[in-house]
């Protein structure tokens, strides 16, 4: 009986997404941007947050677990 699968070849260490080889460059580099995306958000809502409440992100959230703690 024949090998019925066909298998990728086995790579290096640390070899796949960091190399030439990634096999959908569109899907990558969309996940990219929006990753991007999603942490400039990220950052301007502590940035936000550390205005109206005067405490950095740590702060924050360290606040928050306290308020839900007390529930």
């Amino acid at each position: 009986m024949p090998n019925q699968f066909q298998y990728e070849p086995i790579e290096k260490f640390g070899e796949g997404l960091t190399t030439r080889r990634p096999w959908n460059n569109k899907a990558l580099a969309a996940v990219e941007l929006l990753n991007g995306r999603v942490a400039m958000v990220g950052f301007a809502a502590a940035l936000i947050g550390e205005l109206v409440s005067g405490r950095g992100p740590a702060g924050q959230v360290l606040s928050l677990v306290s308020w839900y703690l007390q529930l």
